[in-house]
């Protein structure tokens, strides 16, 4: 803020305003050329060159000499940014898209695949262990009646669903379903 005509502290004096905007005019269509050539993205570009106006806002002074001298602290200090920017760890993991991806469809190949699998694994089984599997747990019949249908005792259900899951989750393992 201004108190009875008083300059705000630490802003430059009306001079090295006008200088700064006469150096804009000046450069900066030249710094952005420069920028755009050694970055190709011209977002990015034109960040580089308004830093390198922000810098020259802080120090004054460095551009105050004759154009040439201003004109080489200006592209010196762009050629910093973005050497910066490219030794930066945010350049070596992102990746700039030019297009937003379209979003993800869901499909079922991985349910058909594990379907598949599965039904690899299960052929792989003994054929009394398949058999109580299937009738236990995919058709969800009672082991009572799993044991009638077969006609074995309960206890031998028991013993073949347990055998045999344990057969069928080894039998998984080595095709890779992990669910």
């Amino acid at each position: 803020m201004t108190d009875g005509g008083a300059v705000q502290r630490g802003a430059p004096p009306p001079a090295a305003v006008e200088l700064l905007r006469a150096l804009h005019e000046e450069h900066g269509p030249d710094l952005l050329r420069y920028a755009m050539r050694h970055t190709h993205d011209r977002q990015f570009a034109e960040d580089v060159v308004q830093e390198t106006f922000a810098r020259a806002w802080k120090h004054p002074g460095r551009v105050a000499g004759d154009r040439g001298s201003a004109r080489s602290w200006l592209f010196t200090v762009a050629r910093n940014l973005i050497v910066d920017d490219l030794r930066s760890a945010r350049h070596n993991r992102e990746q700039t898209l030019e297009a937003v991806p379209e979003a993800s469809t869901s499909d079922d190949v991985d349910a058909i695949l594990d379907r598949i699998l599965l039904a690899d694994a299960l052929a792989s089984l003994s054929p009394e262990h398949r058999v109580v599997i299937v009738d236990a747990y995919y058709l969800g019949r009672p082991l009572r009646e799993v044991a009638e249908r077969l006609g074995i005792p309960e206890g031998t259900v028991k013993s073949r669903l347990h055998y045999g899951v344990r057969a069928l989750r080894l039998a998984r393992e080595e095709r890779g379903i992990v669910r």
